[in-house]
């Protein structure tokens, strides 16, 4: 106390500390940051009896309240859940051609459907669902077997070539090589082409595709849906359109196989995605298809009566 010294401006004591000729004032704390301080204090304390806070050998200490993460979590899903179960009863008890007939459920059923898609589809079809080489492109209106509510929903429930599911549904183009010598190869790949306008067709390219491939792609081109015959006079190719990609799956095709789903989701998972799948851009009314179930079928009456005259 006898070295005590005042700083004359202030009238604050000095510490007694000096770093190159300055020296430090013992200033107090202002009343307002010690209140805050002390109230820290005083929350830590309340904080660490109402919740869990020291860690000991095998859990941390429980606290008052009995309050954890992982119970709160689970309190807010069991909640989302049973918002969800009305979507999810009335979802299960239509019929999946009448949900478009509810606009507010077929939205419901496209957002789950697309967190569906998220989950399990985009490892073939893309995040985006535009697919890749031999993966269908799920954004046009190219369908192998078709694109309403009912063909989609079956196509997601039971795959494609999926292996020991009977219901699966199956296609299988034969493999021609041998079958053509180059020439002959030659001119059935500018036949399919022709169909698209990519090439010119010929005599000998229209009879070996009239004799080998229209029982299953059409006298045009156009595809048959009833077996999964694809179109070829539409420029989409699943493995590629150039001439040698052609040629490779007309000598040795390739086949993908897509799993069934209704072994590993439940039906409303499907019915959503189907939804979700069918809202891309491509997914077509009962009405398109009835058309063009008559139209085939007005096409084959016809070609009977050509036959039988």
């Amino acid at each position: 106390m006898a070295n005590k010294r005042v700083d004359e401006t202030t009238g604050t004591d000095f510490v007694g500390h000096e770093w190159d000729g300055i020296e430090e004032l013992d200033t107090p704390m202002p009343r307002w940051w010690l209140f805050l301080y002390y109230a820290t204090i005083v929350w830590g304390i309340i904080y660490v009896v109402l919740y869990p806070a020291w860690p000991m050998v095998s859990k941390a200490t429980e606290g008052y309240l009995g309050w954890t993460s992982r119970g709160q979590l689970a309190q807010e899903m069991k909640a989302a859940e049973e918002g969800r179960a009305a979507f999810r009863q009335q979802l299960a008890s239509m019929p999946i051609e009448e949900v478009a007939g509810d606009p507010a459920l077929l939205q419901q059923a496209v957002a789950g459907g697309r967190a569906a898609f998220t989950v399990n589809c985009v490892q073939c079809h893309g995040a985006g669902a535009a697919g890749g080489p031999g993966y269908p492109n799920l954004n046009d209106d190219d369908w192998l077997w078709g694109g309403d509510f009912q063909t989609i929903e079956y196509t997601i429930a039971n795959g494609i070539r999926q292996p020991e599911h009977d219901l699966t549904r199956y296609s299988l183009m034969p493999t021609f090589d041998g079958a053509f010598d180059a020439k002959q190869l030659d001119a059935v790949t500018d036949q399919v082409l022709s169909f698209s306008g990519k090439a010119q067709s010929s005599e000998l390219g229209a009879q070996l595709y009239a004799d080998n491939c229209s029982v299953c792609h059409g006298p045009a081109g156009e595809g048959d849906r009833t077996q999964g015959a694809p179109a070829l006079n539409d420029a989409i190719w699943l493995y590629g359109g150039n001439r040698e990609l052609i040629k490779q799956q007309i000598l040795n095709p390739r086949m993908g196989i897509m799993p069934a789903w209704q072994n590993r989701l439940d039906p409303v998972t499907i019915k959503m995605l189907t939804a979700y799948v069918h809202s891309l851009g491509g997914g077509e009314d009962p009405a398109e298809v009835s058309g063009d179930q008559d139209e085939i079928s007005g096409d084959q009456t016809a070609g009977s009566d050509e036959q039988t005259q």
